[in-house]
């Protein structure tokens, strides 16, 4: 790697342990991505002679990884970068593919897998009761089967609580743990993600809104002489992706729907453009009738959130020149774009690239209309 970064591998069960010098010396590049709304992933690719022990080491991490009486074979990448450690990606293998050495050539192995949230997807817990308890209080319940992988539950109370009464109706785990959270994420309007970190070996597993307000990451600055920090940038622009949910009550007595719009006001999401995305089609949630109030406001609250933002901006940067790691579900800001384009940004994806003689990200960013609404970004 590069004097200025280094990387560390971990691998093992639940606790890995530092990779051998026959793995390091193999490893010639590391893919990670992370994206709001998707779990992350990564890609370990690795170059060997076909007489190397890694051919080895890694048909027993396999057949480990294979048996479900078995924990999953548990990656960490953690990054140095300038002196300061960063936990880059914390995850479980998924799949390996080999590729022969022909011609006297070095033969190749790429590792795939995804974050942690693979290991809550393993085992159907359908059935589980859940009585007179809340879903931010359901999340940490199931959070805590998997405190030996370091996960640390912070849920976020809903705007609109719906707590059953164990006299009219208990709620019953379905699926999966994952498939569970997602549900209850997608019935409030809320996300569900895994963070690496504050330290390695812990994961912040995060159940609440999509949050876009904050301390904004340091300016990408674009054509802005010995300032300039990123490689490149394109803008679109999309007026028509607005869209005005209304969802459906039914009065009780007369058990007729009443239909209510549901607005585009959520303080945890301002907007970050003067001008913000035009509303220019009409949903009709009539599933929501057979919901209650509370459910119904909830789910037009997260049909309103997909549509807003109709700025995208793709881009790759080099992390040296940049000072620091890019991160994702984060505000940064623009400069050098233009008047309309200058600005903060929501942080919608990040896909890392190490090798041996780079550091590359490209990025993803989002906004919800156009021109900036702050005179200047930090730097």
């Amino acid at each position: 790697m590069l004097d200025a970064i280094h990387l560390t591998l971990l691998i093992g069960p639940i606790v890995p342990i530092p990779a051998p010098r026959v793995v390091i010396d193999a490893l010639k590049s590391v893919t990670v991505t992370t994206a709001a709304g998707s779990p992350s992933g990564f890609q370990l690719d690795f170059e060997f002679p076909t007489d190397s022990a890694l051919n080895t080491l890694l048909l027993i991490a396999a057949g480990t990884n294979a048996s479900p009486a078995t924990p999953p074979l548990r990656i960490m990448l953690i990054v140095t970068l300038n002196g300061v450690l960063t936990p880059l990606f914390d995850g479980v293998m998924n799949t390996f593919d080999i590729q022969a050495g022909q011609n006297g050539s070095a033969g190749t192995i790429t590792v795939t897998g995804s974050d942690l949230t693979a290991v809550m997807d393993m085992i159907d817990f359908s059935g589980l009761p859940y009585p007179a308890m809340p879903i931010e209080g359901r999340f940490a319940v199931i959070c805590a089967k998997y405190a030996a992988f370091g996960l640390i539950p912070l849920p976020v109370p809903v705007l609109f609580p719906d707590v059953p009464i164990p006299v009219d109706r208990i709620p019953t785990h379905q699926g999966t743990d994952l498939q569970y959270v997602r549900k209850l994420a997608d019935d409030v309007g809320y996300v569900f993600y895994l963070e690496p970190g504050p330290v390695p070996g812990t994961n912040i597993a995060y159940f609440g809104p999509e949050i876009k307000v904050g301390i904004p990451q340091p300016a990408l600055n674009i054509d802005m002489d010995a300032h300039t920090n990123i490689e490149s940038m394109s803008f679109s622009f999309e007026p028509t992706k607005g869209v005005q949910p209304i969802v459906f009550i039914q009065n009780q007595l007369t058990r007729v729907p009443i239909p209510i719009p549901i607005p585009n006001l959520n303080p945890l999401q301002p907007p970050l453009g003067v001008l913000s995305t035009p509303l220019a089609n009409i949903t009709m949630l009539n599933d929501t009738a057979k919901l209650n109030p509370m459910q119904a406001i909830s789910r037009g609250l997260a049909e309103a959130k997909k549509s807003q933002d109709s700025v995208t901006a793709n881009g790759e940067l080099n992390v040296l020149h940049y000072g620091r790691m890019l991160k994702a579900r984060g505000l940064v800001g623009v400069r050098g774009a233009g008047f309309a384009y200058d600005g903060l940004y929501f942080v919608e994806s990040v896909t890392s690239t190490l090798s041996r003689d780079s550091f590359k990200q490209r990025f993803t960013l989002t906004r919800n209309g156009l021109i900036s609404i702050t005179p200047k970004v930090p730097a």
